[in-house]
């Protein structure tokens, strides 16, 4: 299995890292890609400097991965809606059903805005829905959804639980719950 995770400038730290960390203890081949800059290194929203595994723009001829994750975060999430290379790769995933997953403002910035959620059921930081009006009536205040290819969470104190989602889609309920067990997760 493998999972690209976007990181950019101003993205959120526990929803770009709590998805990398669980899907490397489940044994996915994880790439953290820098988006909308020229430089692997970026600078999240809290003001953590990080070191991206490449530049989104630098894998896009590759195959596609099982999966992409979308953090959320101010301007992260827009940073990543504005780069035609996150919308491209993004296109290319949901044309080949690959899961597309997005927590707290991406949901709404990223995918409602670029149509990626039409005829899902999602979730998103309290008030973002309000940017994907279209969409309102397929929204719900749940702490993470899962309806077909797309994962969706709130922000970060939802995660963990939008994380161990992935995880259990890509690897299987008994990988979900050996991680939850072996991190001490509520």
């Amino acid at each position: 299995m493998k999972a690209v995770v976007f990181i950019a400038n101003g993205s959120e730290e526990i929803e770009t890292f709590t998805p990398v960390d669980y899907l490397r203890r489940a044994g996915v081949d994880v790439t953290l890609a820098a988006v909308g800059t020229d430089s692997k290194t970026v600078v999240c929203s809290h003001n953590v400097s990080v070191n991206a595994d490449c530049v989104l723009k630098d894998i896009l001829q590759e195959p596609l991965p099982d999966a992409v994750i979308v953090p959320g975060g101010m301007p992260g999430a827009v940073n990543i809606s504005e780069c035609k290379y996150a919308i491209e790769f993004l296109s290319k995933m949901k044309k080949a059903e690959k899961l597309l997953c997005a927590i707290c403002a991406a949901p709404a910035l990223v995918l409602g805005k670029h149509g990626f959620i039409e005829k899902s059921l999602w979730t998103c930081y309290p008030g973002m829905q309000e940017n994907v009006p279209e969409c309102l009536s397929s929204f719900t205040d749940k702490a993470f959804v899962h309806d077909k290819n797309l994962i969706t969470g709130r922000g970060p104190g939802a995660a963990e639980e939008f994380s161990m989602e992935i995880v259990a889609t890509l690897c299987g309920k008994g990988t979900a719950d050996k991680i939850k067990k072996g991190s001490v997760q509520r």
